[in-house]
């Protein structure tokens, strides 16, 4: 299991997981899962614009109030971290501001509060032009529990992947640290961090990197439109070194990246002559887990 990660968003993340994942399934059985569910787009490069078997599911719950047993007290509004919580005359729940603690209902003496799961997402596959699976979901709009929407992906695709006794999940994680970064990463075998040579791009690099180490999971350095600054390239390469990660590659800037995705297609397919490129990265990718 391989996620693909970056601190920084915008580096090409999904950009490189479309074309590497198109390259690593001519060699070996692959499955990829699209681990970002607040904005979800990598079926969009494989010019996918739905997926099938689509289903909702429920990974969060929500405060509901008894408005015959509530007696407005104000305990809960009191104890409620997020403001979701008003009291006039009885207690009323803005569901766009409860994050499902609990806290309230712990609070309500009269037990006028219970936890209701609600449907905060929607999980489906499809099947790309390349050969392979895609698991993808999203989670709806004002909700929360991204994190474990991302579980629940990676569950599926577990299942499907004995199924269809794939040897490789590639995961498209969302940018940044936070939980689903940690749920698409926790249990991996390895992780390619992608950045790029801007200072941004270094000091989440550098986050991500602490992430890694607590989590202990192996992981290589992919460096896309390298040849932008490459004095910052030669400091991220040297922050590489220093923390033992392995540089998988350089990816240089070309116009046709942004033709392909316009287009709905990997960049390998837009233009062939990326495949060297990739073709390399995913070799070394295959040998090297």
């Amino acid at each position: 299991m391989i996620a693909v990660v970056s601190g920084k968003g915008g580096t090409g993340k999904s950009t490189v997981t479309a074309s590497l994942a198109v390259e690593l399934s001519k060699k070996r059985k692959i499955l990829v899962a699209d681990c970002d569910v607040d904005a979800p787009n990598l079926a969009l490069a494989f010019g996918i614009k739905s997926l099938s078997n689509v289903r909702e599911i429920s990974t969060s719950e929500k405060a509901v109030v008894d408005p015959k047993i509530c007696r407005g007290c104000g305990k809960c509004q009191e104890v409620c971290a997020f403001s979701a919580i008003k009291v006039n005359g009885k207690a009323e729940v803005n569901r766009f501001l409860c994050e499902g603690c609990g806290a309230c209902m712990l609070a309500c003496r009269p037990g006028a509060i219970k936890m209701e799961l609600v449907k905060n997402a929607r999980i489906g596959t499809a099947e790309t032009p390349y050969g392979f699976i895609m698991v993808g979901g999203e989670l709806k709009m004002g909700e929360s529990g991204s994190g474990k929407v991302v579980t629940e992906i990676r569950r599926i695709a577990e299942n499907l992947s004995e199924k269809k006794k794939a040897e490789i999940i590639l995961l498209d994680s969302a940018a940044g640290i936070g939980c689903p970064v940690i749920a698409s990463l926790t249990g991996c075998d390895f992780a390619l961090a992608v950045t790029e040579p801007t200072p941004a791009a270094l000091s989440d690099l550098e986050r991500l990197l602490e992430l890694l180490k607590k989590l202990k999971i192996p992981g290589g350095l992919l460096i896309n439109k390298y040849d932008l600054n490459l004095k910052l390239t030669e400091k991220i390469e040297k922050k590489a070194r220093s923390c033992d990660l392995k540089l998988f590659g350089r990816i240089p800037y070309h116009p046709d990246f942004l033709k392909a995705l316009l287009n709905l297609k990997p960049a390998v397919v837009w233009n062939p002559k990326l495949r060297k490129c990739f073709a390399g990265i995913a070799n070394f990718l295959a040998s090297s887990i």
